[in-house]
């Protein structure tokens, strides 16, 4: 049976969407527990599903199986508690690439979300055996633990719980994405507004193939996080990335109308 980790917003307070949480290389559900906590205060209904299996040589299989995974994780909500809209597929790493696949099909497999989070897409050649690209890989042993944290985040709390937790899967860095599934997730036509996150400091990232990616989409928006690693959702700019997927959400829920507009400032 499958497991979901779920966030619930606070009682009395009427729900505002369903966000669904994909993880990515390596990462457990554990990995998003204060991600889905500081969307959950704002009213939001959080459910963090596994990482997706993606099988190189049966990419539409595997995409198929993903998408029905999806599908039964929001029909599962449906059936608890009903399905509040918008409904928000996050992806992270190769949760991302297969989120963006999957949505820019011809003929998509599932009929939602109404919106879509892109965290740290990776580029091509982010793995190959090492988890960093543009920097040192560590020893002749290969990379450390020490060296993958170093890529994916500097935020203390998030190491402790990268480190702690048995079901992160060390060393998954190294293993590349399927060309096929990042050329699936940069060339697709996702219908839905897009929001695309990236740290300036990420080594896996193909900041040119990201922005292409972005002006590509119908409706999209890329947002580069000063200092941010790879996990780009988990690292030091934690509460200002959260603010900036609540704004994003709250405009979705406002046809992509801004609530905010900055009419003059000194700064």
């Amino acid at each position: 049976m499958t497991q979901y980790t779920d966030h619930y917003g606070p009682e009395g307070l009427r729900t505002r969407g369903t966000v669904v949480v994909v993880p990515g290389r390596g990462e457990s559900r554990a990995a998003y527990a204060r991600f889905g906590r500081r969307l959950a205060a704002d009213a939001y209904r959080v459910r963090v599903v596994d990482a997706p299996r993606i099988d190189a040589g049966d990419l539409s299989g595997s995409l198929a199986r993903f998408g029905a995974g999806l599908a039964a994780a929001v029909e599962d909500a449906a059936a608890e508690d009903g399905v509040v809209r918008p409904v928000v597929l996050v992806g992270a790493d190769s949760g991302a690439a297969a989120v963006a696949a999957l949505l820019g099909r011809e003929e998509p497999s599932v009929p939602f979300p109404e919106a879509v989070v892109l965290a740290g897409l990776p580029g091509r050649g982010a793995g190959d055996g090492a988890p960093v690209r543009n920097g040192v890989a560590g020893g002749a042993g290969g990379p450390s633990w020490d060296d993958e944290l170093d890529v994916r985040t500097f935020c203390p709390a998030h190491r402790e719980v990268l480190t702690d937790d048995s079901g992160t899967q060390r060393g998954s860095l190294g293993i590349a994405v399927p060309d096929a599934l990042l050329d699936a997730a940069h060339h697709g036509a996702i219908a839905a507004p897009t929001l695309i996150l990236v740290g300036d400091a990420d080594p896996l990232a193909d900041r040119d193939a990201l922005a292409r990616t972005a002006k590509s989409l119908s409706h999209s928006r890329l947002a580069v996080v000063r200092d941010a690693h790879h996990d780009v959702l988990n690292d030091l700019q934690h509460r200002s990335v959260a603010a900036e997927v609540v704004t994003f959400l709250e405009t979705v829920r406002d046809a992509l109308v801004p609530v905010v507009a900055v009419e003059s400032s000194t700064w």
